[in-house]
C-alpha cells in the first residue's frame, strides 16, 4: 500500500518512474551486450534477473498504475539535457560503462525515495547495488578475456 508520504508528492511518484525506466532501461542493454557479444548464458540471466526484481519490489510498493498517471514526459524539465559525451559511444566497452552506470545511479535513487515507504524494500535495492557491483566487475573480467581471445 501507498504511504500518505508518497501520495501527497506526485514528484515523488515521478521520480520513482524515471529512475525505474533508467535501471530496467540500462540492464536490459547490458544484458544484451552478454547475451550477443559475451555470449555468455550466466551474466545473462544474471542481468535479467535483477531487471525482473528491480521492477517486483517496486510494485511492492503497491498502486503500480500511479507511476504511469503521474508520467509527464513530454514536460519534463531533463528530457532536453543531453552533451555529446551522453551520444557518442566508441564500442560496446563503452555503451557498458555508460549503462551500467546509468543503473546504479537509478538504482540509488530509487533505494532512497522507498525510503519515505518502505524501508524493507529499499534495504532490498540496496542488496541490489551492490549485486549489480559485482556483476560489473564479473563483465569486465570477461571483457579483458572475450579481448585476449580475438
Amino acid at each position: 500500500m501507498v504511504s500518505s508520504a508518497l501520495s501527497r508528492t506526485a514528484g515523488i511518484y515521478r521520480v520513482i518512474d524515471a529512475n525505474l525506466n533508467r535501471a530496467k532501461e540500462g540492464l536490459r542493454v547490458c544484458e544484451e551486450i552478454t547475451r550477443f557479444i559475451l555470449n555468455d548464458s550466466k551474466l545473462t540471466s544474471n542481468f535479467k534477473n535483477l531487471r525482473h526484481k528491480i521492477n517486483n519490489r517496486i510494485r511492492g510498493l503497491g498502486n503500480f498504475s500511479l507511476l504511469i498517471k503521474e508520467r509527464e514526459s513530454k514536460k519534463d524539465a531533463g528530457r532536453r539535457l543531453l552533451n555529446k559525451s551522453e551520444v557518442k559511444r566508441s564500442d560496446f566497452k563503452d555503451i557498458f560503462s555508460a549503462n551500467i552506470q546509468r543503473v546504479k545511479e537509478a538504482v540509488r535513487v530509487l533505494e532512497e525515495f522507498t525510503k519515505l515507504d518502505d524501508v524493507d524494500i529499499a534495504l532490498d535495492l540496496k542488496q541490489i547495488r551492490y549485486d549489480i557491483y559485482e556483476l560489473e566487475k564479473k563483465v569486465i573480467k570477461k571483457f579483458s578475456s572475450v579481448l585476449r581471445h580475438r
